[in-house]
């Protein structure tokens, strides 16, 4: 059996039918988000006979599943959000990847699966990467990286499955915000929850995604951009956006952001900001912090900025919050925030190896 710390070797099949380069640069020219795909796939299988084998870096293309896969059935999934930049000196990094293979472990620990061995995660998101050079766009986009994972064993009964697919995928994107960061208007939900205690809100599984779509309708329908989620137990603090989490910014200059308690999901852009402020010398409070408090804050200046972050929109000014019993707008309204501004640039120009590095958390992948 393939054991965690036994290499593996990638066999590589090239794509008899790659899309022509005329159009892809073509396609380049108006780049939205994940709708793009690039020529090849990373692959990787495991079994509980195997372990981990079948390893291959090949053409794009549909799965073959039985209706009675187990994903389809009892949801084992789990999944990882990424990107490569292309430098200014045509080098391709990654930011922060292992980060990335950390988390996608606790998520298969927590959803009882199967977990990919660090540099296994590597080998595959790297082949892939160097595979599909061609597909990393310049200037504000980048080649988006989904690492994901589901069991693929035929059967019908509640149990972990016995066979698994490990799979990365790549899409070029462009920029989530043309033209810089604008701040989103924001829905707090009363009625529905994200994740409650012993629950999976701590693993970045589809079903925490599919259980906050009916409530992300609901914040479309007010007319807003992104939801906002209080605890399941109280209804009282705020834990994190449907996608994304949130920080405050103080008239103190400090930050706050809600504590990892095992119903957020342990950002790795929320833990870059967190330490690019405290190298800034800014005090950051992980502490628990109610929507009556953001209302209140709001209405005396003590909250001067609130920002949203995740990998798709890097940080994303918050300028007003909606509810059921009315509205209130952030001090800095249609404008980012010079804190939110400042991050957002520094973190930019950091994950593009544009700035110094001192926490050594790019990582490169290719050079010109």
């Amino acid at each position: 059996m393939q054991t965690a710390t036994s290499p593996l070797t990638f066999d590589f099949v090239a794509n008899a039918n790659p899309m022509p380069e005329a159009d892809r640069l073509k396609a380049f020219e108006n780049l939205g988000f994940g709708t793009l795909f690039t020529d090849h796939m990373a692959v990787v299988r495991w079994s509980s006979d195997k372990g981990w084998h079948d390893a291959k870096i090949g053409p794009r293309e549909a799965f073959q599943l039985h209706p009675a896969g187990s994903v389809l059935h009892y949801a084992q999934e789990i999944f990882e959000g990424m990107k490569a930049y292309r430098t200014r000196e045509q080098g391709v990094v990654l930011f922060r990847p292992r980060r990335n293979a950390e988390r996608f472990a606790k998520s298969a620990e927590r959803m009882a699966m199967p977990v990919v061995p660090e540099e296994l995660f590597m080998q595959a998101v790297e082949g892939l990467v160097r595979t599909d050079l061609a597909w990393v766009p310049e200037g504000e986009g980048s080649l988006y990286l989904r690492p994901f994972m589901f069991g693929s064993e035929t059967f019908l009964g509640v149990r972990p499955a016995k066979e698994y697919i490990f799979c990365v995928i790549a899409s070029p994107v462009g920029a989530y915000f043309k033209g810089g960061a604008k701040p989103i208007r924001v829905w707090v939900t009363e009625q529905y929850s994200r994740a409650a205690s012993g629950g999976t809100g701590a693993a970045k599984c589809g079903g925490n995604y599919a259980g906050s779509l009916i409530a992300q309708a609901e914040a479309s329908s007010n007319g807003c951009d992104q939801v906002v989620f209080l605890d399941a137990a109280e209804h009282k603090w705020i834990e994190e956006l449907g996608g994304m989490n949130v920080f405050f910014v103080m008239d103190d200059g400090s930050l706050v952001t809600p504590p990892l308690n095992g119903n957020i999901l342990p950002g790795i852009t929320r833990d870059s900001i967190i330490a690019l402020a405290k190298d800034a010398g800014i005090a950051v409070h992980e502490r628990l912090y109610s929507f009556k408090e953001w209302m209140d804050d709001a209405a005396s200046g003590k909250v001067r900025e609130a920002f949203a972050c995740g990998t798709a929109a890097v940080i994303a000014p918050i300028g007003s919050v909606r509810h059921s019993k009315g509205e209130f707008a952030m001090s800095t309204g249609a404008a980012s925030g010079p804190v939110t501004e400042r991050l957002r640039q520094q973190l930019t120009t950091l994950q593009r190896g544009e700035s110094p590095d001192a926490h050594g958390w790019v990582h490169q992948v290719a050079q010109k």
